[in-house]
């Protein structure tokens, strides 16, 4: 088993095919095939976040969307929000979210705090 850094896009795809394959495999942890593919992906998951990283989602459309998963409306948002005026601000981007409105989309609804900064 040779384990090496994943330095472009050739390693990149030669570990995924390692991958791959190893997970079709399935190995048990603590195997030595199931430490290659821990490791493995590892790398992969190193090399994706320097060369594939993830932007956070919009802070109003993270809103929208964990109104949409809940099946909330506007006024469902009014204790985390403040009055119906104040939530169409918000969702309509006239009006920024304070630290409370944050606090509150992050305690009771669950939406990342940092999503809700972004």
């Amino acid at each position: 088993m040779e384990i090496r850094p994943i330095h472009n896009e050739r390693d990149y795809k030669e570990a995924l095919q390692i991958v791959s394959g190893l997970v079709d495999a399935d190995p048990a942890p603590g195997t030595p095939d199931g430490d290659h593919l821990e490791i493995l992906a590892t790398l992969i998951e190193r090399y994706e976040a320097e060369h594939f990283p993830v932007d956070l989602p919009d802070p109003v459309e993270a809103i929208k969307f964990r109104m949409e998963q809940a099946g909330l409306s506007a006024s469902d948002m009014q204790p985390y929000i403040g009055n119906l005026n104040r939530v169409y601000e918000v969702l309509n981007r006239k009006r920024g979210l304070s630290l409370s409105m944050i606090r509150r989309l992050n305690r009771e609804l669950k939406i990342p705090a940092e999503v809700l900064i972004g």
